[in-house]
């Protein structure tokens, strides 16, 4: 893909109304985003000056199918609906696949889900994920272990899912098709989005930093991840209920590569340190103090304490 647009930051206080129509004025419009790749250089751009406003907003019109996966055209044409159910008994919301059919269910329905990856341009591969989570924790779990929930009828009614669920008893799961009425100001019909989906959970239980890891990836998704001041915030106020002096974040530092890092891989481009800063030592962790100035601190992995 070929990027024919680029990204501004205006460090103006407007609202959303007033930031269109200034765009348009100034520029082309606010901004719209294609993929993860987008994401990022939209990150990049506003240097982690805080929130702003893009191009998406919800028209509250009628609400439009469009399948996760970038790029992936939805069309009406589909043989795979339940048709008796689809407009009956079953919630309006997002697609889930049964045994055979495709069915509304209501997004905040916990199902498992069927992910979706690409290694070559040749080779589609799925996974039925046997974990309960509702349609947008299912696609936050897809984009970061694999590329994708199932997307476009290749994948979600080709010969591979076929072979995935034909040994399933009655069953449902998640897969790559939702629908919205929320709009790119432009007119764009991309159909990607990224909503924010952290929620900070407090487990007033002492553990290793290994434990509380091993903890966190099979039961939630990771260790907590701060990236901006609005994550730390949200953390701060869950970190004060801790009964421990501090509570675990996913920040370590490896002697191999020499460097920190978040066990989710995103970029160490925001820190909170305590007075003492950084040390480079093996076998350390960060935890956030409870209390105080919600610091970062160097810990010995084999402390216990809260996550």
């Amino acid at each position: 893909m070929c990027h024919l647009y680029e990204y501004h930051f205006v460090e103006e206080q407007k609202t959303w109304g007033e930031a269109q129509k200034y765009c348009r004025e100034k520029y082309t419009d606010l901004a719209k985003v294609f993929d993860m790749v987008d994401v990022r250089r939209l990150c990049n751009s506003t240097q982690n000056q805080g929130e702003a406003w893009i191009g998406l907003n919800n028209t509250g019109g009628n609400r439009t199918w469009h399948w996760s996966l970038p790029g992936v055209k939805y069309t009406e044409n589909n043989s795979s609906w339940n048709l008796s159910g689809r407009y009956g008994s079953e919630s309006p919301g997002n697609c889930g696949r049964q045994r055979h059919k495709w069915a509304d269910v209501t997004c905040n329905k916990t199902m498992w889900f069927i992910c979706y990856d690409e290694t070559r341009k040749d080779s589609k591969t799925l996974y039925l994920i046997k974990e309960f989570m509702n349609w947008t924790r299912a696609q936050n779990y897809c984009r970061y272990n694999h590329t994708d929930l199932a997307s476009g009828p290749d994948q979600a009614e080709g010969k591979e899912m076929e072979n995935l669920v034909k040994f399933q008893g009655p069953f449902s799961a998640w897969i790559g098709l939702f629908r919205d009425s929320w709009r790119w100001s432009d007119g764009s019909d991309f159909s990607f989005r990224l909503w924010d989906t952290d929620k900070f959970i407090l487990i007033k239980e002492n553990k290793t930093w290994e434990q509380a890891l091993d903890y966190c990836r099979k039961t939630h998704r990771d260790l907590v991840s701060i990236t901006d001041p609005q994550e730390q915030e949200r953390v701060q106020e869950k970190a004060q209920n801790a009964s421990s002096p501090f509570v675990w974040l996913g920040l370590r530092y490896t002697c191999t590569l020499d460097l920190w890092f978040w066990v989710s891989d995103k970029l160490v481009c925001y820190e909170k340190w305590a007075r003492e800063g950084k040390t480079e030592e093996c076998d350390r962790a960060v935890g956030m103090d409870r209390g105080g100035q919600h610091e970062c601190i160097h810990v010995d992995k084999e402390s216990n304490t809260t996550i």
